[in-house]
């Protein structure tokens, strides 16, 4: 009978994990210069909204260390036992970013401060706003190719990063040139609000699911793929292979 696979080949798998090797030294690096940029223009402006944008790049550069972590193994088996800490490391940091992002914004809205415009604090959020969703999607389509929850959980802070980066934008441009200080905080909550149920989604295993095993044409899935599954190993409601 002919074997058909629903899952990457052997080969295949390795192909991905070099990519997300790649795109997570990329978020690495990146981020390194946006917390460097954001954090040193935010306190020459006393913007706090830049400040914690760049705290959020320091995050990210914890969860993508800890993919990184992950997939330096170069054996399958041995980056499949590492995936539940993984994801844990990148679900504590999806909370850790919107405590910070939910201070901020009650500190704004508390009127602690005033930030003065800054050049700066515009430019980096404009290009990490073009930057981010590229990284985002093309380390999510390796992530769910492979059944990879990890990848697909630093994809989401990456593309949570995009969010806050317009969010960021906004908030500078307004409070420039109109002196609507209360945009930025507002936004910001809302942002809060989905790192919470992104980190409560990662942390619940939510964010992929393996690829299901092999099967032979005209044989029944096997007892490790039962019949609410899909094609590619997802329960219902899975989003890593949509």
């Amino acid at each position: 009978m002919a074997s058909i696979s629903l899952g990457p080949s052997p080969a295949r798998r390795d192909v991905l994990a070099r990519r997300i090797r790649l795109l997570v030294a990329v978020t690495i690096t990146y981020n390194v210069i946006e917390a460097i940029v954001a954090i040193t223009a935010g306190t020459i402006a006393s913007s706090t909204a830049l400040i914690v944008f760049g705290l959020d790049s320091v995050i990210e550069v914890s969860s993508a260390a800890a993919v990184a972590w992950q997939f330096s193994a170069r054996d399958h088996a041995l980056r499949e036992a590492r995936e539940q800490r993984t994801v844990r490391i990148i679900a504590v940091s999806f909370f850790a970013l919107a405590a910070y992002v939910t201070v901020d914004a009650v500190r704004a809205l508390a009127g602690t401060g005033e930030a003065e415009p800054s050049v700066p604090g515009i430019v980096i959020a404009a290009l990490s706003l073009a930057v981010m969703p590229f990284l985002s999607a093309a380390q999510r389509r390796a992530g769910r190719e492979l059944g990879s929850a990890s990848a697909v959980a630093d994809s989401k802070q990456t593309l949570l990063c995009t969010y806050l980066s317009a969010v960021l934008l906004a908030g500078l441009i307004l409070n420039a040139t109109l002196g609507w200080s209360w945009a930025d905080p507002i936004a910001a909550l809302i942002i809060a609000a989905i790192a919470v149920k992104e980190g409560r989604d990662a942390w619940q295993g939510k964010g992929c699911c393996a690829p299901a095993p092999a099967t032979t044409a005209g044989s029944p899935l096997p007892a490790a793929a039962p019949a609410d599954r899909d094609g590619c190993g997802c329960s219902p409601g899975c989003s890593c292979c949509s």
